[in-house]
């Protein structure tokens, strides 16, 4: 097997791990919080909150999950191609980490949204009164902040034309 296709079958393996760990929890949170309230797990500052949240972001763009799907679907589908042009090497493991989370974060709300009509969120940090949130989000807020870092930092000099995904490969 090809290098490339090594790389690209794990990564689709830790995208369907990292997609199951988020469905499973928020079918867990419904089961065992839907209608039953707060589940504080330390008081006055992290609790288990069921919400459905019928629009994206801080339930942004309510009612629109057709549009968000499909923004979510082209969005995935662009990653995916972006994955495969990433040069194989140690130094760019750190770029398909985040290709993985990011996809893998989009897609749990994708199915979300096209198998239940809204996206389960369920962590609260009732010490900030942040927006309720899931592993999903968790999953693209930490991508979207490690690849802000490393391309400021660790790739601060690197040429990113590879990440063209209409380009070819030279």
């Amino acid at each position: 097997m090809k290098k490339n296709t090594k790389s690209f079958a794990w990564g689709i393996f830790w995208f369907l791990v990292l997609t199951a760990a988020d469905q499973l929890s928020k079918m867990a949170v419904s089961v065992f919080l839907k209608g039953r309230g707060n589940l504080p797990l330390i008081p006055g500052i992290f609790e288990l909150y069921y919400l459905e949240n019928r629009g994206a972001a801080f339930g942004i763009m309510r009612g629109k999950q057709a549009l968000l799907s499909v923004v979510a679907l082209v969005i995935i589908l662009y990653i995916g191609l972006v994955y495969r042009k990433i040069p194989q090497g140690k130094r760019y493991v750190p770029l398909k980490v985040i290709c993985v989370m990011t996809a893998s974060g989009a897609f749990g709300n994708v199915a979300d949204r096209l198998i239940r009509g809204y996206v389960v969120d369920f962590l609260y940090f009732s010490l900030i009164d942040f927006p309720v949130f899931n592993l999903a989000d968790c999953y693209v807020s930490i991508g979207v902040v490690m690849m802000t870092l490393l391309l400021f930092t660790y790739y601060k000099d690197e040429p990113f034309g590879f990440l063209n995904p209409f380009r070819r490969r030279e």
